[in-house]
């Protein structure tokens, strides 16, 4: 398989280097411990072609949060992940965060660039692909989904072969019982000697601190939660394990009068923590902080976010007299960091603030409502101005993704407080929609849209905006039927509320034209797009683009309806128009004249259509390069009009070179690839070359087999092609 991969623009990036990494792996704790008598032993375990899942080995008590879950799970899957790197084990490592099916499909779009193995195409299309890889390659390889909590997100994304290891980190073991095809080992607390060795490490710096030591680890019942929370207070302040015990009984008793009952230990330290930290910052909010930080996703927060003018503002508002700037909310964060609250990992290009989620739970339940309304929309915010303008890196842009919908998940209705959604999260949609995360985006828009619609209505123009694009992510999903419905139900509301020479009621007309192209009911398309069309030019001129827009689309419709002569005469209007208004080689100029050529192949003009062809290929070498994808389409539709107008030589190379070209950009298992050489075969056919296109169809008939669905068309063409060479 060539390791060459194509972005999403169609742009061939570098070759795979060997050996390769995707995600980020957390940074080990400061006094990791590799748990010698309580750890599970990984590499007896997790051998190639196994699963193996780390989860808690005991039940969560006292209250709802599951405060066993935070027994260090991660850490471990980090230090075996790194063990198995440094040593040349794995050629390829991925780390994956999983909290999410749109967390695990971003993880494995990116760990597809990293192997080789990406093309242009949805998320969903490109996971499958990898995990086909994945079971054939020969390259040992390592894939960490880390906190899983629903192995429902992993459906057609099990990640299997014999030259690989999966391990899973997740906070309930129950959710794979009965599954045979992972292999669960408990993680619990330390060992009382472990725990010992950790604090005793962790207080290296004064032995005095370590008075009290055997004690402590006895109170905190060996919890590394707990553990990591005491040794932070203790090492940055003067207190000794002992002093520290006092604190921790006393607020112990405390939560328990309260009503709390007894609480893991882990429950209690958290609490002394965040008063060290208050303690450290001077009074600069770090309790504030946290609680913005326990709203974001806890694998993967920016660090930008917490430097934004959003964040000083909601600082300096916390308390009266208190002044913030980007130096002391990040000062007040290094504060949070020292006493075992968040974790702060330097590596990424952005830095990358990291909080436990069970603490997060811990500090959202403690919020009083008001509290929690404030600093959800000040985190909303905050995460909205350390979005750059331009879309980040995938791994980037999936952290920030994550933030807003942890966000979500915990404010609920409170982000639209203000009579309005808040911009992030219409933000993050448009994020899944370039990312083509199609089905997670289908999903979000509808929750979205649900929301808005009961808590502004539905005539709100924010509940229209999610309205239509969730129709977007529905057409763009395959499910036509549905964007028809969620488009006609647009198009009223905006009609209604606009009038029908809106602009925005012209935009929905063209959206629902197109979603019933799509669904195959092109005749139902055309008196909708002519009605946008008409209004377009008559409210905005013929040189508007969105004029010239609406035209286009009504040509496609026209075409796909049969009247051919009309759709020519369309395309050859909006291509003058766009030649004047964009200038010859702008991307949409050359897109009309390909639609263009287009129309004149399918009415049988195939001199004009050659002549279009030849213009959008070398345009597009020009402009974009010999190897982009778009120009090995242009190369594929000119040879198809040579080969229609019996130009045969012309024909057969250029299907070799596009056919070359499709291979090196998308790989050789990719369908347009296939389809290009059943092409390059029938030309190979028409010229006598009976022996080379037997042998190119059984060559693409084997890679059909491996690479598409039983009974796909393209498969049964080949097969048929085949019997007819040989009948």
């Amino acid at each position: 398989m060539d390791s060459r991969v194509s972005g999403p623009d169609g742009e061939r990036t570098p070759e795979a280097t060997w050996p390769a990494r995707s995600g980020t792996v957390p940074p080990l704790a400061d006094g990791f411990s590799t748990r010698p008598e309580t750890a599970p032993s990984l590499g007896m375990a997790l051998v190639p072609g196994r699963t193996v899942v780390l989860a808690p080995g005991r039940t969560a008590a006292g209250g709802s949060l599951d405060w066993a879950a935070s027994c260090g799970k991660t850490q471990l899957a980090a230090y075996f992940a790194e063990a198995l790197w440094r040593s040349r084990e794995v050629d390829l490592l991925i780390w994956v965060v999983a909290t999410s099916r749109a967390c695990a499909l971003s993880g494995y779009v990116e760990a597809a660039t990293a192997a080789g193995c990406g093309y242009p195409g949805d998320a969903e299309s490109v996971a499958d692909r990898f995990v086909s890889w994945l079971r054939e390659t020969s390259r040992p390889w390592l894939v960490v989904l880390d906190d899983l909590r629903d192995s429902a997100d992993l459906e057609g994304l099990w990640p299997a072969g014999p030259a690989g290891r999966v391990l899973i980190t997740a906070a309930n073991p129950a959710a794979f019982s009965g599954d045979d095809r992972v292999a669960t080992l408990p993680v619990r607390e330390f060992s009382t000697r472990e725990a010992l060795s950790y604090l005793m490490g962790r207080l290296s710096a004064d032995p005095d601190q370590r008075i009290g030591a055997i004690d402590l680890v006895t109170d905190l019942g060996s919890e590394p939660l707990a553990l990591a929370h005491a040794s932070a207070v203790i090492t940055s302040s003067g207190l000794s394990c002992r002093d520290y015990r006092e604190y921790f009984a006393q607020r112990r008793g405390q939560l328990a009068q309260a009503g709390h009952g007894e609480l893991p230990a882990a429950a209690v330290t958290w609490t002394l923590s965040v008063e060290q930290a208050e303690r450290l910052s001077a009074g600069t909010g770090a309790q504030f902080l946290l609680a913005l930080a326990a709203l974001l996703d806890g694998h993967r927060i920016p660090g930008a976010v917490f430097t934004t003018p959003a964040m000083c503002e909601y600082l300096a508002r916390s308390r009266t007299g208190l002044t913030a700037d980007p130096q002391r909310a990040w000062a007040t964060l290094l504060g949070l960091e020292r006493v075992g609250l968040v974790s702060i990992d330097p590596a990424p290009a952005v830095p990358t603030v990291r909080m436990n989620r069970v603490v997060q739970a811990a500090v959202r339940a403690a919020m009083p409502e008001e509290m929690l309304r404030r600093t959800a929309n000040a985190a909303a915010s905050a995460v909205l101005e350390a979005w750059p303008a331009e879309e980040p890196t995938a791994w980037a842009a999936a952290g920030l993704r994550a933030c807003a919908a942890s966000l979500w998940r915990a404010a609920g209705d409170l982000l639209w407080a203000a009579g309005s959604t808040h911009p992030l999260l219409l933000r993050a949609g448009r994020s899944m929609d370039g990312a083509r995360l199609t089905g997670p985006a289908v999903s979000y828009w509808r929750e979205l849209a649900a929301a808005s619609d009961r808590t502004l209505g539905p005539g709100s123009p924010d509940t229209l905006t999610a309205d239509s694009s969730l129709a977007g992510a529905l057409l763009a999903a395959g499910r036509a039927a549905e964007a028809i419905a969620r488009s006609q139900r647009v198009l009223a509301s905006r009609a209604r509320l606009f009038g029908p020479e809106h602009a925005d009621t012209t935009v929905a007309q063209i959206d629902l034209g197109r979603a019933l192209v799509a669904a195959g009911q092109p005749d139902a398309a055309v008196p909708v797009l002519e009605q946008a069309a008409d209004t377009c030019a008559r409210i905005r001129g013929d040189d508007h683009l969105l004029t010239v827009g609406a035209r286009e689309e009504l040509a496609g419709a026209c075409r796909d309806a049969g009247k051919t002569d009309e759709a020519i005469g369309l395309y050859r209007r909006t291509l003058a128009d766009r030649e004047r208004i964009q200038g010859q080689r702008h991307p949409g100029t050359l897109t009309s004249r390909q639609r263009l050529g287009d129309a004149y192949l399918a009415e049988g003009r195939t001199k004009d259509a050659i002549s279009q062809f030849k213009k959008v290929l070398a345009d597009r070498e020009r402009v974009l390069g010999p190897g982009h994808l778009d120009t090995v389409v242009a190369r594929g539709n000119l040879a198809s009009a040579y080969h229609a107008a019996g130009k045969m030589a012309s024909a057969v190379r250029l299907y070799q070179e596009a056919c070359a070209g499709y291979e090196r950009v998308l790989g050789a298992a990719h369908p347009q690839t296939l389809a290009c050489q059943v092409s390059l075969a029938h030309a190979y056919y028409a010229v006598g070359r009976l022996g080379d296109a037997t042998t190119l169809l059984r060559e693409t008939l084997e890679r059909c087999g491996q690479a598409l669905p039983p009974g796909d068309p393209l498969t049964q063409t080949v097969r048929q092609d085949l019997a007819n060479i040989a009948g």
